[in-house]
């Protein structure tokens, strides 16, 4: 009898439990933790998800686990040089499988996708926003980042992949090349509409957002750099118009732009925010962590030598620079040593990470001389006043000069002069000296100026590299390879003409 009751009971505890399984309700569970679908609810998801943008920039600029991408930009041209043997060095080495190729081309494409993914979930709102033009601020910032990586991505790659939308399947997933000009006309698409929706300023606790100068410098930058590549002349008079919306003034102190202690200062158009996280700075780990740990800081031991750099060839500034510099002129000693050519930039106004490696100073990406060495460029090639284009390089000439008591050089110019090419010869030395060092700048210059017939690149143009076995071959390095690892899984892009 126990044994038929123990059978009984059995069975039916077999059934309730089959029937507990079998009901919709106990398996619907919410998630363990937030997902797509129960996001984008507050104001506040929005922000993050436009933070989450700018914080992809990290991977350009951090130590990166003792693999810094930051040769990549410096090394191409004729500023900065070094003795080791980095494939950037004037390309001599470059071929489609180095390293750092796939790191800069995979954090581009990360960044857009967020930036896409960001812009979607802002289209698709509906009655989340309650703060009067937050909406519009956010979809700026979200269309500056993404324009900056495409106008970056048109310098060093050409054709890649003009993705301006989420990518959602599978099937959209092998993107094909772009046609030749588009991802700079992405880049002016996108700039011009950000200037529209950012603000001019943001408060104290935003510092160091993109604004409505930041899209419109990049946009007159972007404009000029068409006109050099493409030989539209009309861009000159757009870009003039873009630029003259930018309002800043130049420090006093050439040396404050790279300052720790003066970041996002008043020559400041846009900058790379470098932090210390609360958990500490773990230089050996990307901030792509759900954690307070990882690393959001910048990095400049190239240019100082630093201990972490392990035994590699640190980067210093090439003879041609040094030549370029009048020895008395008081920006020499803050660009590099005049005796190791040392590049001084940064590193003697740093300030370190509790990681000791990585360093809290921004880099800073658009600064307003910058600004106004385009606005002479834009200003004689579009047919204006030459006495007019002249005194934009003037500004920059002065702060210069009367940063010590009683300076005298760099004298100004003689705004009397009419000589097209000798202005412009002006504006091209005074970009060397002002802006060497800084984002690969002089690089971008060289290659828009041998596209427009300004200069010539192949043999015989000097880029005064300390290393004896390289060299650059003309066209084939005016872009860089598309990475071997992109040709292998996407079949529909096309890699580079010589590689």
């Amino acid at each position: 009898m126990k044994t038929s009751h123990k059978k009984l009971l059995t069975t039916l505890i077999a059934l309730m439990s089959v029937g507990y399984a079998c009901n919709e309700k106990n398996i619907d569970l919410d998630p363990l933790a937030v997902t797509e679908a129960a996001y984008f609810k507050e104001e506040i998801d929005f922000d993050r998800s436009v933070l989450a943008i700018y914080a992809k920039l990290t991977d350009f600029y951090w130590f990166n686990g003792n693999n810094p991408i930051h040769g990549f930009w410096q090394l191409p041209g004729d500023d900065i040089t070094t003795t080791g043997t980095e494939a950037y060095e004037i390309f001599g080495t470059l071929q489609p499988a180095t390293g750092f190729l796939g790191d800069y081309y995979r954090t581009s494409y990360q960044l857009i996708n967020r930036a896409n993914t960001t812009l979607q979930k802002i289209e698709a709102e509906k009655g989340v926003y309650k703060t009067p033009n937050l909406k519009n601020y956010h979809k700026g910032e979200a269309l500056f980042l993404r324009g900056m990586i495409y106008f970056n991505l048109s310098n060093f790659f050409g054709t890649s992949p003009l993705v301006v939308k989420r990518i959602e399947g599978t099937e959209e997933i092998a993107q094909p090349s772009s046609a030749e000009g588009a991802l700079l006309d992405q880049a002016v698409k996108d700039f011009t509409e950000a200037a529209t929706l950012l603000p001019a300023v943001w408060d104290a606790g935003n510092r160091g957002r993109a604004t409505s100068n930041s899209a419109n410098g990049f946009l007159g930058k972007s404009l000029i750099f068409r006109a050099s590549i493409k030989k539209q002349d009309a861009d000159y008079a757009a870009a003039l118009t873009a630029l003259n919306k930018v309002t800043g003034a130049l420090a006093k102190d050439f040396g404050s732009n790279f300052d720790v202690k003066d970041e996002n200062n008043a020559e400041s158009v846009f900058e790379f925010q470098a932090t210390q996280p609360g958990g500490g700075d773990n230089v050996w780990l990307s901030n792509d962590f759900d954690n307070n740990i990882g690393s959001t800081s910048a990095y400049w031991g190239y240019y100082e030598n630093h201990y972490s750099l392990f035994g590699k060839a640190p980067y210093v500034g090439t003879k041609k620079l040094l030549a370029a510099f009048d020895p008395q002129d008081p920006r020499l000693p803050l660009t590099m040593d005049a005796k190791t050519r040392a590049i001084t930039k940064y590193v003697t106004r740093d300030q370190k990470t509790q990681s000791g490696v990585g360093s809290l100073n921004n880099a800073r990406i658009l600064r307003y001389a910058d600004i106004l060495l385009l606005k002479a460029e834009a200003t004689l090639l579009s047919n204006g006043s030459t006495a007019d284009a002249i005194g934009f390089i003037n500004q920059v000439r002065t702060r210069a000069r009367t940063m010590v008591a009683a300076g005298t050089i760099p004298a100004n110019f003689a705004t009397a002069e009419a000589d097209k090419a000798k202005i412009m010869g002006w504006i091209m030395n005074e970009r060397f000296v002002e802006l060497a060092g800084e984002e690969g700048i002089r690089w971008l210059d060289l290659r828009r100026w041998h596209l427009n017939g300004r200069i010539n690149l192949g043999a015989g143009f000097d880029f005064s590299s300390d290393r004896t076995d390289v060299s650059i071959s003309i066209p084939k390095n005016l872009y860089y390879p598309i990475p071997l690892n992109e040709i292998d899984l996407n079949p529909n892009v096309k890699q580079n003409t010589g590689y």
